[in-house]
This record gives C-alpha cells, sequence and structure tokens, in this order.
C-alpha cells in the first residue's frame, strides 16, 4: 500500500503528461529535474510528490504498451 494522492496532485500530474509526455520518463530524479524546468512549484515536498506520481504514470504507460 502507498500514500493516497490527493486530486490536485493527480490533476497537475496528468496535464504535465499530456502536455509534456514525449519529456517524462520512468525514473524519479530525471523527472524532478524536468518538472523544475517545466513548472514553478516553490514546495519541495509538493514537487516530490508530482515528479512521484509522473514516474509511476510513465511506468505504467509504458507497461501498457499506450
Amino acid at each position: 500500500m502507498g500514500r493516497i494522492k490527493t486530486i490536485a496532485i493527480k490533476t497537475l500530474g496528468n496535464e504535465l503528461i499530456k502536455e509534456h509526455g514525449d519529456k517524462f520518463t520512468d525514473d524519479f530524479g530525471k523527472n524532478k529535474e524536468i518538472l523544475s524546468k517545466i513548472k514553478n512549484i516553490k514546495s519541495k515536498k509538493i514537487k516530490n510528490v508530482v515528479a512521484g506520481y509522473i514516474t509511476k504514470e510513465m511506468k505504467r504507460i509504458s507497461k501498457s504498451g499506450l
């Protein structure tokens, strides 16, 4: 069981994947750097949570073959 993500985190993550999906990978560190360049998120915790959600979604997308 993992932590539950709020709707705001999921919405932001999904919007960023739709807009910049080709830039994100399944590596958390790279996604965090890309997220810093794309979006100005001041909170370190929120940035990490969003990057983690994007990483999880990119792994799910690559696994399903979409």
